[in-house]
Formats: C-alpha cells, structure tokens, sequence
C-alpha cells in the first residue's frame, strides 16, 4: 500500500504529461495545415483541433478518499497491519483503480471553423474564385504551444522532485 501512495504522485504527472503532450501536437497540426486549402464542401479539408479537458467527477475522488481511509484500518491479522505484499489486499487494488482514474481526461476535438479569401487564379477556387482555409489563429496556437510546454516542463519538475524525495528517504 505505501509503494501505491509513493507512485501516486508519478501516475498524476504522468497525466499532466499525457495531455500537455497532446496539446503541443494539436497545436503543431493546427500550424502546420493553418495554409493548406480545398475547395469548399471537400471531405477531405484540414478541421482545426482543440484539446479539451475535464475533471474526474467528485464522486471518484470522494469513493477513493473512503477506499483510502479503510485501507488504513488494522486488517485483523496477526500484526494488526495490512500485508503491502499481499496483492489480494481489496483496498490496495481499489485505490490503485480510482488513483489510475483521477486526474484530467481530454479529447481532441475537431472544429468547422474556415476562413475564406478571395483567389480566383487559386486551382481550389470554387466559382466565384473562393478558397477555403481552415480558421487557425496562428497566435493563438503559439501561445498554447509556449503555455503547453512550460506545463510539460512542470510536470517533468515535479517527477524529478519526487524522484529525489524518494531518493534521500531511503538514504535515512
């Protein structure tokens, strides 16, 4: 059980990574198709992406805080101590579960935002000579790729924090 509230800290930065990483990558597609065009009403067009992320409910925390709490509890065996060992211990494996489910979920999605300019010589100008873009503001998408990396390198600090809380208390 305490090897489970060790790791608890690398499995939530582990997900703060998870979604910085899919922000930078969104943001890298967004940039790199900000130009590329297609004649209006084509499938195939580019659709500019977000990230958007949410909250595990209040419920999963709360039964994982209660799952946390009676693993604390004496167990009735001969020490009066929970087994850490004993990989049949309910609520060790219960709050491995929740603590795996916590955290922010995200999902990638995709926008029917265009732009359209006037370009009549353009070879995907429909026939009164617009092209299609899709609508990527390219300030916008560099700010979330500077805010998306600096929280990356964030959660890379806090891995190596714990790395090293683990490291000095095992020297004790």
């Amino acid at each position: 059980m305490l090897a489970d509230r060790m790791f608890t800290t690398f499995r939530t930065a582990a997900q703060g990574l998870e979604v910085q990483r899919e922000k930078i990558a969104v943001a890298g597609r967004n940039i790199a198709h900000a130009n590329t065009s297609s004649r209006p009403g084509n499938e195939g067009v580019y659709r500019p992406q977000t990230v958007v992320t949410s909250l595990g409910e209040a419920q999963d925390f709360q039964r994982m805080l209660l799952d946390n709490v009676q693993s604390l509890q004496p167990s009735g065996n001969a020490s009066g101590t929970e087994s850490d060992s004993d990989p049949d211990t309910p609520g060790v494996q219960r709050a491995a579960a929740f603590t795996h489910n916590m955290g922010p979920r995200m999902q990638v999605v995709e926008t029917d935002a265009f732009r359209y300019e006037f370009d009549p010589n353009h070879p995907d100008a429909d026939e009164n000579g617009m092209v299609q873009y899709p609508d990527v503001d390219l300030i916008r998408e560099m700010t979330q790729l500077v805010s998306a990396n600096r929280l990356y390198e964030a959660n890379l600090s806090v891995v190596e924090a714990e790395k090293q809380i683990i490291r000095r208390s095992l020297e004790i």
